[in-house]
């Protein structure tokens, strides 16, 4: 999803049927909540029950003077007042456990869809507006099912089953009562359109501020380097003063039907009192029956009272689900096919079939990205990637994994097109190492042997000569060696380090073709040239396509790939190159000279 979050409007599809979706995550719950439920409603009943007491207290014992009846009354009232307690707790048993079930497996199928979804989902959408709907979107949907929805149909029930008794104790004191009530749904409707709106700004406002707290936290090196921290500061309170405002916009409407909640009953109350007295005064209600009436009224007042702040939940938990929802609905076109083929020969043989690829908000009439690439990589060899910024690089690199599709023509390995493979056994025979390097706050063993999932408890073997082949000796120098946790995307290495790391990883994963995006530009010339000199042995035996953007590097292929405006132009040893190519040459001069750039940690 775009920046364009902060300003988009809520769906216009019913609020019931919006919160309908969240029906087959609920499901397993509903025996808990619907009991819940019950549980509430007996309580509500009980209360009820509480003015037919008051009545025949006030017309019977306390008309008569007979002090014996009254110690009878007030321990039914006793009695009654214990059920309602004990219906209440009941309720909160039943419903807060399911709640917390239903936000877990709805939290579960929202990160595997964000870990199913391709790059270019993640490349448009913030972390930010992710991480709000994955943390307070689905708090809001578990608070609103272990309280809002439970309340909302009891307190609607309560509200008709008490109307009824309204109108057994006076049918025109019950009228009074409720004609007075239609303002507030007349308001309720107008309540919800408006609320909808601000509600749901509200919420991409908070995600666009999770996003600002998030680039500031990960890029507070380069903010202090530069001096920006005030900068960054004054965009963060512009964008919190913008949702403070909303939150108060909020405010202003739930005010505006409290309002209407507090106000109506009591001019209800007013009314009927003047009522009640008259008809008690005429001789067509009795005391008791006027008593039990208000009581009953005042009992009442909670329900009706409540539907201003249950609106207001469920209207956000409308909005909380449509916003998880636009995740959980987006589609992935990049796919694991109905049938899938696989690899019964691994050999290691890529090829490029008149490979095209063009990102799909790409302007028309922009020439493709990649644009009718050939290439074929006999099993163990090695070829490298050399062109000018822009060229197209990186993005052949992204293709072989799928991690984006091809546009046209096709990629294969051993002869099948990676697309009838399964993206896990793809990704499995071919393994990445990025010049931007991430690593997860785990253990050094734990990154390194992430591609190896059946190794985690074990392979000190693999782990061993993956690090020696990154010439990662610096992993014995850390506090607990190869069980140190390097912290968040190991920040607490240097880039060079991590860069090593990265390699291990992809050497350790022992696939069948290994893609290397320039993945030793952080190095200095003397530890590059260890790497290049242990990586020789895995290249020996793997294919290997790789990024190059420094003359070093190139040496490290058995042929060279030269790349222009997303088009191979000439493939051919280094040497070949150099010899009959001008534009190889002026691109080999073009490289960075291999020159230390960074002093190791």
């Amino acid at each position: 999803m775009p920046d364009t979050l902060s300003v988009s409007t809520p769906s216009r599809a019913g609020t019931a049927r919006t919160l309908m979706r969240v029906l087959p995550f609920v499901r397993p719950a509903l025996p808990r909540i619907i009991l819940g439920m019950v549980a509430a409603l007996l309580a509500g009943l009980v209360a009820l029950g509480l003015p037919l007491v008051l009545q025949s207290l006030v017309d019977g014992p306390l008309a008569s003077g007979d002090a014996s009846q009254v110690w009878p009354a007030a321990v039914i009232v006793l009695v009654l007042g214990v059920l309602e307690a004990a219906f209440i707790m009941a309720r909160r048993f039943l419903v807060l456990t399911p709640g917390t079930h239903v936000e877990a497996a709805l939290r579960t199928t929202l990160y595997a869809k964000l870990q199913d979804l391709p790059v270019a989902f993640h490349d448009k959408w913030q972390s930010g507006q992710l991480l709000s709907r994955a943390m307070s979107d689905l708090g809001l949907i578990r608070r609103w099912l272990s309280f809002g929805l439970v309340l909302l149909i009891v307190n609607f029930i309560m509200i008709v089953v008490g109307a009824i008794v309204l109108f057994l104790w006076s049918w025109l004191l019950a009228l009074v009562f409720l004609v007075c009530s239609i303002p507030l749904w007349i308001y309720a409707y107008v309540f919800e359109q408006k609320y909808s709106i601000v509600a749901r700004r509200s919420q991409d406002q908070q995600g666009d501020l999770a996003t600002a707290v998030e680039e500031s936290v990960h890029g507070i090196r380069v903010l202090k380097a530069f001096g920006r921290g005030k900068y960054s500061l004054e965009k963060f309170t512009r964008q919190a003063d913008q949702l403070r405002g909303t939150e108060l916009d909020k405010a202003r409407a739930i005010a505006s039907i409290w309002l209407w909640l507090l106000l109506v009953p009591d001019v209800a109350f007013a009314l009927c009192l003047g009522a009640g007295v008259w008809l008690v005064v005429d001789g067509q209600l009795t005391s008791g029956a006027l008593v039990a009436f208000f009581a009953t009224a005042t009992v009442l007042r909670f329900p009706i009272e409540s539907i201003g702040f249950l609106l207001s939940m469920t209207f956000d938990t409308r909005t909380a689900v449509d916003r998880l929802f636009e995740v959980l609905d987006s589609p992935n076109p990049i796919t694991d096919p109905a049938d899938p083929s696989t690899v019964t020969d691994p050999r290691g043989r890529l090829t490029f079939e008149d490979v095209h690829f063009r990102y799909q908000d790409a302007p028309p009439g922009v020439p493709d990205l990649v644009d009718g690439v050939d290439l074929d990589l006999e099993p163990g060899e090695t070829m490298a990637l050399v062109g000018l910024t822009g060229s197209g690089k990186t993005t052949i690199t992204a293709l072989t994994t799928r991690l984006y599709d091809v546009t046209g023509g096709a990629i294969k390995l051993d002869g099948v097109d990676i697309r009838n493979l399964t993206r896990e056994e793809l990704r499995r025979r071919i393994a990445m190492a990025f010049e931007d390097a991430t690593l997860f706050s785990a253990s050094v063993r734990d990154n390194v042997l992430l591609g190896r999932p059946e190794l985690t408890d074990g392979g000190d073997a693999v782990l061993a000569e993956a690090l020696e082949i990154a010439q990662a000796e610096f992993v014995a120098e850390l506090p607990e060696g190869e069980d140190t946790t390097v912290g968040e995307e190991g920040l607490s290495l240097s880039g060079g380090q991590r860069q090593r790391l990265a390699l291990a990883r992809a050497v350790a994963a022992a696939p069948s073709v290994l893609v290397l995006d320039d993945p030793l530009s952080a190095l200095d010339v003397d530890t590059e040239a260890r790497v290049e000199a242990a990586l020789r042995r895995v290249l020996a035996t793997t294919t290997a396509l790789i990024v190059a953007h420094r003359p070093s590097t190139v040496q490290l292929a058995d042929r060279v790939a030269l790349l222009q405006d997303g088009k191979v132009t000439a493939v051919g040893t280094h040497s070949q190159l150099l010899a009959t190519n001008d534009h190889y040459r002026y691109v080999i001069s073009s490289l960075e000279p291999d020159n230390p750039r960074e002093v190791e940690k």
